[in-house]
């Protein structure tokens, strides 16, 4: 869950891109391989994931479509490709298609670097552009300075994550309590709560979830071009704006209302999660990553909703499929990457608790997979995915976890908290938009 969410969009330094030929604006990366007979598969998805299935079931197509190719998977781990994706790539002996993360210090460094293939061209060919699009397609183009968002498209997701609510209906009911579907009436529970002797909120102020949690009220006292401004440097950002500060001390407010527990600077993500699968919470504010452990360890009756009250919510597109520029049977890589945003397979995410971009939730049999993806679709119809607090700058995460523990602690006031964001922010982004 954290690697997902976090080691990927910490960006680090961005290198200059390289001058290569292979990095033409646009190319649809297809020629030459039309007698190809292998398509080499990089993945790293367990194998009873909703992605790994799904894929399968692309694969299982893609062997029916294609007589006479061979496809090979090789299983490879997070950390491997991560680590070692810019050496492998300058080489010969490289995958024709590959699972990549996301963002300006990922995906984006190596397209800066030509050695992604870009994909422009097909997606509009085969309508990848249209079946993603939106906020969902803001990690699938990277500039020529690797900043997600804009220029070519290097890399193709299709599935998703995102931020939403998730409710132990049993205490809620045993405290006469109505679940919430507007914000007043969310505030109105935790008081309501609290009043009972009941702390709502399951959070971690020693990683991500409270860092979710005030960027949500951020997205709920803000707005789309808040958005573009923070997370694509489209205008520089307002810290003392009406967001930024009704955000922080909304938080501030909650917590000495007692609404977070004053230990929570202290917990993990796991802390919080096994203490709302053991029915102490009546709220966790957290990803979907959650889903299938709530859903297989949870012995109460449990709900899921959007934030009340949001049209913006955190959340991006998963993972991307990427060509690299030496792949030696690109077309292939290409149908193969179509086939996986086919319904077939888009269902087969769906119904398996992944998030489909281009799925529908009415295939789905399971109640609560179907609100899960319900709730994602949703979001996409709004375009609504805001991305992570911390994407925009290298370094973000921590000064995001250590400011909002202060915050937690009550060592500093909401203002302190803004001050010290908006330093290390501005600083990140110069140090970005100077190289």
């Amino acid at each position: 869950m954290k690697t997902r969410r976090w080691a990927a969009v910490a960006a680090v330094a961005l290198l200059s891109p390289l001058a290569l030929a292979a990095c033409s604006s646009g190319g649809g990366g297809g020629g030459g391989d039309e007698d190809a007979d292998t398509l080499t598969i990089w993945h790293y998805e367990g194998d009873d994931s909703a992605m790994a299935q799904a894929w399968n079931k692309a694969i299982e197509i893609f062997k029916t479509e294609h007589e006479g190719v061979e496809v090979k998977v090789e299983k490879q781990t997070f950390e491997q490709i991560q680590k070692n994706a810019k050496i492998v790539l300058t080489g010969d002996d490289v995958p024709d298609v590959m699972e990549y993360n996301k963002g300006n210090a990922t995906a984006g460094q190596l397209a800066a670097q030509g050695l992604l293939t870009s994909l422009t061209d097909v997606a509009k060919e085969k309508g990848w552009d249209q079946k993603v699009s939106g906020s969902l397609a803001t990690t699938a183009t990277y500039d020529e300075d690797g900043l997600m968002g804009s220029g070519d498209w290097y890399g193709v997701p299709n599935y998703g994550e995102f931020v939403q609510v998730f409710t132990n209906n049993d205490l809620f009911e045993e405290n006469g309590i109505e679940v919430p579907t507007t914000f007043e009436a969310f505030e109105q529970a935790l008081a309501d709560f609290k009043a009972k002797g009941v702390t709502p909120i399951a959070t971690a102020g020693a990683e991500y979830p409270l860092g979710q949690l005030w960027y949500e009220l951020v997205l709920h006292y803000g707005d789309r071009a808040l958005v573009d401004d923070y997370q694509l440097f489209a205008k520089d950002v307002d810290w003392q704006g009406d967001a930024m500060t009704q955000a922080t001390a909304k938080l501030d407010e909650w917590i000495k209302k007692g609404y977070i527990a004053s230990d929570s600077a202290g917990l993990t993500a796991e802390d919080m999660g096994t203490s709302f699968i053991a029915g102490k919470f009546p709220i966790m504010v957290s990803g979907s990553w959650w889903f299938g452990r709530l859903a297989a360890e949870i012995q109460f009756d449990w709900g899921q909703q959007l934030f009340p009250g949001n049209t913006l919510h955190p959340g991006s597109s998963g993972n991307l499929w990427v060509v690299p520029t030496n792949a030696k049977s690109k077309t292939l890589a290409e149908d193969f990457i179509d086939i996986t945003l086919r319904p077939e397979v888009q269902n087969v995410l769906g119904e398996k608790g992944g998030l489909p971009v281009a799925g529908d939730p009415s295939t789905i049999t399971d109640e609560k997979t179907k609100v899960l993806t319900q709730n994602f679709a949703d979001v996409v119809d709004q375009d609504g995915l805001a991305f992570y607090p911390d994407w925009p700058v290298a370094g973000f995460y921590d000064v995001i976890v250590s400011q909002l523990q202060s915050l937690v602690n009550q060592s500093k006031t909401p203002d302190e908290v803004l001050g010290g964001l908006q330093e290390a922010y501005e600083t990140g982004k110069a140090d970005l938009l100077d190289q």
